[in-house]
């Protein structure tokens, strides 16, 4: 027998031991939405704000041009060094005091002048949380684009099966029939809803942040000098940083109202659910024993380490593994409203992580909804088989309506009981057994019984709700005002 040592793994590019590669949340790893919210790119948002908040000086005439311009050339995240920077945060309890002090050094290299100018009246955390309404707007952009590709993949799947009768479940059983395409049309619906709610919360409710030190705005005032009063300020440098930036205006510093984070995560908490609702439901019907759906397949995809036989559903799997974790982040989020005075020790430092592993949890399960609802199988036949694999007791609910006027409401739905019973228990077709009692003598045929049984005409207004789920104007969304 061979050691594991005589067949080793093959050996990739050495990575340093901090990094956090998504080995252990593989539904974001390798997506779009984990480049914009890494490390990197969270250190170019901060940068951007550090610029952006220089241009806002210019226009308002309080920081030269040719300033501004030098800070904003200097900003550049792959001129730091990000380890080095989340270590020296160990001593300021985050990470803009080194960053402000890498860039004034980048900043005087290029124009010494302008070195005083970084950062002036400004304080971490509004640099800090504008660099993260950056952040989550990228983010953002890419979720909601991956969405509308979802719901649009959807809307496809429910006009393809709007009359593909299928098993409707309650509490895991056989419960009524429905359409696929109804169900097709309901995940939609959900993932519309979220897609609607992130782009309202990204059409005004991320916006810039700008306080100074205690929300008072009084740095930015000192430095503008005594011929710039408080409200033209306000109004000037706010719009000016907004139009930089390209988030909202705040009406009110927001250093102490958290309102912006909890919307966020309570906005993702929704999406990752409405994803989960479709990983959850195919989990289900792709079951051996079920068999109605399957996932798309791919070269190694869903490969056992142990069983040879299985291909197991590793999309849903992912987004599944999302949608669990989400609400948990959002949680911490709506926590830190709960903040004491007019800035945080450690409510809002507690924020950044939740919020960042929310917003890549929540891009990867729509980047991996895309593939899995462009590529889903649906199998019919299946659908089908599993109609009759009760014998016609999961329209028992259509023979009791029809025996009510003869029997009574309640006379009617115990012998529909009964039978049903009888059925199962002697693994006979439900319309045999109708057949064959004395109180339906004259009032119900055996072939009467077997055309009411057929599920295919018990599916209610499943079509006609599949039409109206795919021609119904939904509103456009409202920006916040």
């Amino acid at each position: 027998m061979t050691s594991p040592r005589e067949h080793p793994l093959p050996q990739g590019p050495a990575l340093p031991a901090h990094l956090d590669a998504g080995l252990l949340s593989p539904v974001r790893a390798g997506t779009p939405v984990e480049a914009a919210v890494g490390d990197s790119a969270w250190l170019q948002a901060m940068l951007d704000a550090e610029a952006a908040l220089a241009r806002a000086q210019a226009r308002c005439a309080t920081v030269p041009v040719h300033v501004a311009e030098a800070i904003t050339a200097a900003a550049r995240a792959d001129l730091m060094d990000v380890r080095a920077l989340a270590l020296a945060a160990r001593q300021t309890a985050n990470p803009v005091v080194g960053l402000v002090t890498a860039l004034t050094a980048l900043v005087a290299e290029r124009c010494p002048e302008a070195a005083e100018y970084v950062h002036r009246g400004s304080t971490s955390q509004d640099i800090l949380d504008t660099g993260a309404m950056l952040v989550a707007q990228r983010a953002l952009t890419l979720i909601v684009t991956d969405l509308r590709t979802v719901a649009a993949a959807l809307a496809g799947l429910a006009a393809a099966h709007r009359d593909t009768a299928m098993a409707g479940r309650t509490l895991a059983l056989h419960a009524v029939p429905t359409t696929f395409g109804l169900k097709a049309a309901g995940w939609r619906h959900l993932v519309l809803d979220a897609a609607e709610r992130l782009e309202r919360v990204t059409h005004g409710g991320l916006p810039v942040a700008l306080g100074g030190a205690a929300g008072t705005l009084a740095g930015y005032l000192q430095y503008a000098g005594e011929g710039t009063g408080p409200a033209a300020l306000l109004d000037e440098l706010g719009a000016a940083f907004a139009a930089e930036t390209g988030l909202a205006a705040a009406v009110l510093p927001w250093h102490a109202l958290r309102t912006p984070v909890a919307d966020l995560g309570a906005a993702l908490a929704h999406t990752a659910g409405a994803l989960g609702k479709i990983a959850a439901d195919v989990l289900v019907l792709t079951r051996t024993e079920v068999g109605e759906v399957t996932e798309p397949a791919g070269a190694g995809r869903g490969a056992s380490s142990a069983m040879p036989h299985k291909r197991n559903p590793v999309l849903a799997t992912l987004i599944r593994s999302a949608a669990l974790q989400v609400p948990a982040l959002a949680t911490v989020l709506t926590q830190c409203l709960a903040t004491e005075d007019e800035r945080s020790a450690g409510g809002w430092h507690a924020e950044w992580q939740p919020l960042r592993e929310a917003l890549r949890l929540t891009g990867g399960a729509a980047h991996t909804a895309v593939e899995l609802t462009q590529k889903l199988t649906v199998h019919p036949q299946r659908m089908r088989a599993n109609l009759e694999a009760t014998g016609g007791q999961l329209v028992s609910e259509r023979i009791s309506a029809v025996l009510a006027p003869h029997l009574g409401k309640t006379a009617a739905k115990q012998l529909l009981t009964e039978a049903s019973v009888r059925a199962t228990a002697t693994g006979r077709p439900l319309a045999d057994i109708l057949a064959e009692l004395p109180q339906l003598t004259g009032v119900l045929s055996r072939a009467a019984a077997a055309a009411l049984l057929d599920p295919d005409g018990y599916t209610g207004a499943a079509g006609p709700l599949v039409d109206r789920a795919l021609t119904t104007a939904r509103p456009p969304h409202a920006p916040t005002p």
